[in-house]
């Protein structure tokens, strides 16, 4: 991926009065890290909007602050927005140590297309959106790509467990956890029941034959034994 870039400048206004900026195109951030000061910002909101989308919350941006000599590696923490509109509110700015290793949650992306959804008419359920991973700021991914073509048929899915992933990064989420599955649809479903419905009425309908038949046996044989005893001799 292309170096992220972004610009932002010190904060005097604080407080309720940052509205003032979102009015004048700007967006009020904070940058903190460890053994750092929290600092103040403001970014065109324009630009941050751009960076935002490219970088997410896993990529490094290289923040350029005035002032300073030399940008600092920065990642995304948070992000507030308005909830009507979406409009940006606030973010917030971690600045990381590039020799110290980082927790993040990164996001999983699909890719491939599932037989058993294709060709079978499956549901694909997906039980994870991110797994938590730990490593380098350099070498944090900023997806996790997890290919579903292998899926071939019902009741199939991949675990943690079975990701191949890069060595630089340790993935910290259980390895047991379910990310997706192939379900039946609802036609699947109910096709399964009837058969299984089928089964059970045809199974039921063979043990009531057999049990007829073991009647109709153990009559004749009580038939066959009262003529018996009628044509045996008096003592």
């Amino acid at each position: 991926m292309d170096k992220i870039e972004l610009i932002a400048t010190i904060r005097e206004i604080l407080g309720k009065k940052v509205r003032f900026l979102r009015r004048q195109g700007l967006t009020p951030a904070n940058l903190y890290g460890s053994n750092i000061d929290s600092t103040a910002l403001q970014i065109d909101t324009h630009h941050l909007k751009h960076t935002l989308a490219k970088a997410g919350k896993t990529s490094l941006i290289s923040l350029k602050l005035d002032g300073d000599k030399s940008p600092r590696m920065v990642v995304v923490r948070d992000i507030q927005r308005e909830p009507l509109s979406g409009d940006l509110l606030h973010v917030d700015l971690y600045q990381v140590k590039m020799e110290e290793k980082l927790k993040l949650d990164v996001p999983i992306v699909l890719t491939g297309e599932a037989p058993a959804i294709k060709e079978r008419g499956g549901i694909l359920i997906q039980n994870m959106d991110s797994l938590e991973v730990e490593c380098l700021p350099a070498n944090m991914p900023h997806s996790i790509e997890v290919d579903i073509s292998m899926l071939t048929e019902f009741d199939q899915a991949i675990h943690v467990k079975e990701l191949s992933i890069d060595e630089a990064v340790t993935i910290l989420s259980d390895p047991d956890n379910l990310i997706v599955q192939i379900a039946r649809s609802r036609v699947e479903v109910e096709i399964a029941l009837e058969e299984i419905a089928a089964a059970v009425e045809a199974e039921a309908e063979a043990v009531a034959a057999e049990a007829e038949v073991e009647e109709e046996k153990v009559e004749a044989e009580k038939v066959e034994e009262a003529g018996a005893a009628e044509e045996s001799p008096e003592d």
